[in-house]
Order: structure tokens, then sequence, then C-alpha cells
């Protein structure tokens, strides 16, 4: 949410009819936090149905760059941690990767909801060979409801991934901004797909 409300330091750098992506450097680690922002046409409550990041649920369907989620540990009704499998990227020149993090569901009064997520280590999820172990640095995705304007929500996602591995830096920045954009286009489409609810 901080990174939501701090307005400084965003620097545009890709823009098409779905989305907005900035970016700035991230405090967390020496790389990035990329911001999206765009409006999906379909309720909170079918956007969240497509984004929530759960084991089966719809967003490995449409999301590119997530093969699966796993549950590790479910901690509290809202708290778990979870492992995300990538597959390659970038016409392959990014290997698999896997990913540990902590989430948080929360759930605010104006019928805003997030998925908030942070890397952390598991003891029955250690690194594993065919994937390199990325780091994901505060991060998540916000469905903010439109007064007036119920089939509408604003989406805000911040991603600032240490990809780990020896990628070199252009690599990553040229990755995240396209990949963002897609994020967007395929998940205003899975919303469009979704059946009433």
């Amino acid at each position: 949410m901080g990174y939501k409300t701090d307005e400084s330091g965003w620097k545009v750098c890709k823009k098409s009819n779905d989305v907005v992506v900035s970016w700035r450097p991230s405090s967390e680690f020496p790389g990035n936090v990329y911001k999206g922002e765009g409006v999906i046409s379909g309720s909170p409550e079918k956007v969240w149905e497509c984004l929530k990041p759960v084991p089966n649920g719809i967003r490995v369907k449409w999301d590119n760059n997530v093969k699966r989620f796993e549950l590790v540990e479910q901690i509290t009704e809202h708290i778990s941690i979870c492992r995300t499998v990538t597959p390659s990227a970038a016409m392959g020149i990014i290997a698999p990767r896997d990913f540990v993090d902590v989430i948080l569901i929360k759930q605010y009064e104006d019928g805003t909801i997030s998925s908030n997520a942070t890397n952390v280590s598991h003891p029955s999820c250690p690194p594993q060979s065919g994937y390199v172990r990325g780091f994901n640095h505060p991060c998540g995705c916000i469905c903010v409801p439109i007064s007036g304007e119920p089939n509408k929500t604003q989406v805000f996602s911040f991603f600032q991934t240490d990809l780990g591995g020896f990628l070199p830096r252009s690599v990553v920045d040229s990755f995240f901004p396209s990949s963002m954009a897609e994020f967007y286009s395929n998940l205003a489409k899975a919303v469009k797909s979704l059946k009433d609810l």
C-alpha cells in the first residue's frame, strides 16, 4: 500500500491500452520495483477470482508467468506460505524459477482486496534441482473498486523480483515491462471469459 500511495520517483517505461507500467530503484535489493496500473472491465470480485494466488485457481490458466502454485503451509485463514513455479521465459534466456513467499490476503472496508507477498525460507521447501530459486521482495496486487462503476476495477500490481542466477541486468530490465503489459492484457481476457459471479 505504501508503494501505491507514494507517487515519487516513478518513471513510465511502457504504456498500452490496458496498463501503464512504471519503475523506480528498489530500496529492498539492487534492482527495480515495477508498478502496473490499469482498469479492468469486471467487478472487483471477478477480477480477484482471476488474480488470487491459490493452488488449482484460475490464475495458472491465464498468467504466463505462473506454471503452478503450491500451498506449503496455511498459517491462518488469510496468511499462507506458497511456492510459485514459473516457466522459462524470454525465449529460453530465463530458466524456470521457483519462489517461496509468505502471502497475506487483506480486504478493506471500501471493497479493496489485496494480495501481499515477500520471500521467506521454509524447511519443507529447499531449493530444488531444475529451478533457479528467485526472491520476491515486497510485492502484490491490489483490486480497487471504482465509485459508481461496479463493473470496473482498478488494478495495481507491484513486482520487485530478484530472479536469481546470473542473468544480465539488461535481460531483467527488458523482461518486466513487457511481461507486466501482457499480464494485464491476459487478466482482462480471463475476467471477460468468466461467467457472471
